[in-house]
């Protein structure tokens, strides 16, 4: 994109007007970046710019607040992650021991969300069914929103915290599911989870909209994140109550993450999260067999 615009910010640091750039990117304001004699110069569209310079500020008075009281540089609070991307892999390589449903495996038997047996107490396929895909274009398009999404929210939260949210929404969506439908429904697949981080990733972004006085980009994120809902969700074999408790309770918690986690937690304590989350689900399938 180019054209006339607003600089908001100049940097010499080209590392730092692609992290304003993602500040920017973040709170859905159109922008640019152009090489000048001055350094690097963000631009937006001269109606975003008071929009723009007040995300801006906002991010460095929070870098700032995170730096009080250190007298070193402080690390990055968000370092680059590939946790959505490692979980596809699992997605891809669980399906090669599983097949597809079609094949009756003792997987889907043990391991699927049968509404009915989810209401007799058998909840750990609530999460054992976000691992099982019916046939291969299943597995591979959550494996590829998976890798998107879930990075995503990774991100914003650590590996740890974010695949625990994710865990949590997509259980707590299959749960809800087995509970409105009450019989004779039976559900797989890890979309679920995937339309939790669009609620989480949703919540996220309305909060921080708020925060920097931008509540008419609350609506914004809301349309959008309704309308992605509707556009990935309600296929003609689409399991969409499934999607839409999943974005729920995605969104109610991303919004107790957005005011209770501030920055991302210590390496080890992620690590240990991320341990657990796959303790979990190992745990699952053996309460399963």
């Amino acid at each position: 994109m180019a054209g006339p615009g607003t600089a908001v910010r100049v940097t010499p640091s080209r590392q730092h007007a692609e992290e304003c750039a993602v500040v920017l990117a973040a709170a859905g304001i159109p922008h640019w970046m152009r090489q000048r004699l001055d350094g690097w110069a963000l631009i937006v569209p001269p109606d975003d710019a008071a929009t723009a310079l007040a995300a801006l500020a906002a991010y460095d008075q929070e870098n700032a607040g995170e730096r009080v009281g250190s007298s070193e540089t402080a690390a990055p609070a968000r370092p680059p992650t590939i946790a959505g991307v490692v979980v596809a892999l699992l997605l891809l390589g669980f399906f090669a021991i599983t097949g597809p449903r079609a094949t009756g495996s003792a997987w889907f038997e043990r391991g699927s969300a049968d509404a009915a047996r989810v209401l007799a107490g058998e909840w750990w396929r609530t999460v054992t069914a976000l691992t099982l895909h019916a046939d291969a274009p299943h597995v591979l398009a959550n494996a590829a929103a998976s890798a998107l999404l879930m990075t995503a929210v990774c991100w914003h939260l650590g590996p740890g915290g974010g695949l625990w949210l994710l865990l949590l929404a997509g259980a707590g969506g299959n749960a809800l599911t087995a509970a409105v439908h009450g019989r004779d429904h039976v559900s797989v697949g890890a979309s679920t989870a995937v339309f939790g981080a669009i609620g989480i990733l949703a919540a996220l972004q309305i909060t921080r909209s708020r925060a920097g006085s931008g509540g008419r980009k609350s609506w914004v994120v809301i349309a959008a994140s309704l309308a992605l809902l509707a556009l990935l969700g309600a296929g003609p074999h689409a399991d969409v109550l499934a999607h839409l408790f999943g974005f729920l309770v995605g969104g109610g918690l991303g919004l107790i993450a957005a005011r209770t986690i501030r920055g991302t937690r210590p390496g080890p304590v992620q690590w240990l999260l991320v341990a657990a989350a796959g303790a979990a689900v190992v745990g699952a399938w053996h309460l399963a067999f």
